[in-house]
């Protein structure tokens, strides 16, 4: 165990409290696992951002019968007080905000010992390990849930060299995922942030999001809607062009960032803002990443053009060039929307919490069945899922009659 302090324990309760105000289909799973006990006699481990959100569908878990050791995925997106909740309720946890690389690895080896017959992972350090040197803690496994775009880019990486040595499911892509936590989570969350910490207005600004993948359409549907002048920056051509169609201006990011009062990187990539475009920045400029890893955002160019470095704000770190301007960097490069912020809504993480709840437990009735590789959501999880929002948000949806349904299956 490794917490920053049990006292805090009264504070995160009442987070994880809150969020279950909020989450009608985790509710539903919760008492389901009550009854049911899916995980009766299993060890699950989760590498996730340890906030109120992913502690509720920690205790979900536990409820179901496992036994849960979790950990953060982020040094800066632990909330202590959560953490030490989740220690009280005696789960095993080993994560404390702000940890060093060192002892964020730690925490995950840490993690990972009490050998999981499932894990939940997010952005792919638990696969790296099991792959590397915790090898050993791997012998029980069933598989896995992987949350995030880049955790999936790394898991099928893997698979096409042939060195995925387990079951993975992924959650990123199912519908009740991708089309709202991703689009809707993001575009909120990350300008929840970057308001919250900068007190800056966003009307009026250009702002320039780099990648118009779900998270990107996002932020740049909710930069227009706070009255900003938004661009796009994208690799891929179907994406430009539905960028254009939804009304954005796309730019090559050596031309944007001539003209950015504020940028958002949400590619996935390494180096997409880097010395060439950091030397062109207008004085004042916000730099924010909300993809997984701090790699987008070159942080060592930051530094090579820096003559100061100061710490203008609690989440705001200004590299001060020879020509006088300053360029903001929020929240160390890392994701802002959690190292800065609070991360995505209760109601939108319902979906997706409930897609890895019912999905482990797929894995779990399934023990053995799938070979190892890249799985996607079975179908009838993510319709059930989207059934039982739905029903929360108070959508009555129509029925097919018998006669519309045999016209659709009609061949001629």
């Amino acid at each position: 165990m490794r917490i920053k302090d049990l006292t805090l324990a009264p504070s995160g309760r009442q987070k994880i409290d809150w969020v279950k105000s909020y989450t009608p289909v985790l509710n539903q799973i919760e008492q389901e696992f009550l009854k049911n006990k899916p995980f009766d006699g299993m060890k699950i481990t989760m590498s996730i951002h340890l906030e109120a959100k992913t502690a509720y569908l920690a205790e979900i878990l536990k409820a179901g019968g496992a036994t849960v050791s979790i950990t953060g995925c982020n040094p800066l997106s632990t909330q202590d007080d959560v953490a030490a909740a989740l220690a009280e309720e005696g789960l095993e946890v080993n994560a404390v905000h702000g940890a060093t690389a060192e002892e964020y690895e730690a925490d995950l080896i840490a993690a990972l010992s009490q050998s999981p017959d499932l894990i939940i992972d997010d952005g792919g350090d638990l696969i790296s390990l099991l792959h590397t040197s915790c090898r050993a803690y791997g012998n029980n496994l069933i598989g896995g849930c992987e949350e995030t775009t880049t955790g999936i880019h790394r898991l099928k990486a893997r698979e096409a060299a042939g060195l995925l040595d387990y079951a993975m499911i992924d959650i990123n892509d199912a519908d009740c995922k991708h089309l709202f936590d991703n689009r809707y989570g993001t575009g909120q969350s990350v300008f929840d942030a970057i308001m919250h910490e900068t007190n800056l207005i966003v009307a009026g600004k250009r702002v320039v999001v780099a990648g118009y993948g779900w998270c990107g359409k996002g932020v740049a549907m909710r930069a227009k809607g706070l009255g900003a002048i938004v661009y796009v920056t994208e690799i891929d051509p179907v994406k430009a062009i539905e960028a254009v169609m939804d009304g954005f201006q796309v730019l090559p990011m050596a031309e944007a960032a001539k003209v950015g009062d504020l940028f958002v990187t949400l590619t996935g990539c390494k180096d997409v803002i880097t010395k060439d475009h950091l030397a062109v920045m207008k004085d004042g400029v916000l730099l924010a990443n909300a993809g997984h890893f701090d790699v987008e955002i070159n942080k060592g160019d930051l530094e090579s053009l820096a003559v100061a470095i100061e710490q203008r704000k609690p989440c705001v770190t200004g590299y001060r060039t020879a020509d006088g301007r300053w360029l903001n960097l929020l929240a160390e490069g890392r994701l802002v929307n959690l190292a800065g912020g609070m991360g995505h809504p209760a109601e939108i993480m319902d979906m997706s919490f409930a897609l890895q709840a019912k999905c482990l437990a797929y894995l779990a009735k399934t023990k053995g069945t799938l070979t190892k590789g890249v799985y996607d959501v079975p179908r009838e999880i993510d319709v059930e899922v989207a059934v039982l929002k739905a029903k929360a948000l108070n959508a009555t949806l129509d029925v097919l009659t018998e006669e519309q349904k045999a016209y659709l299956l009609a061949t001629e």
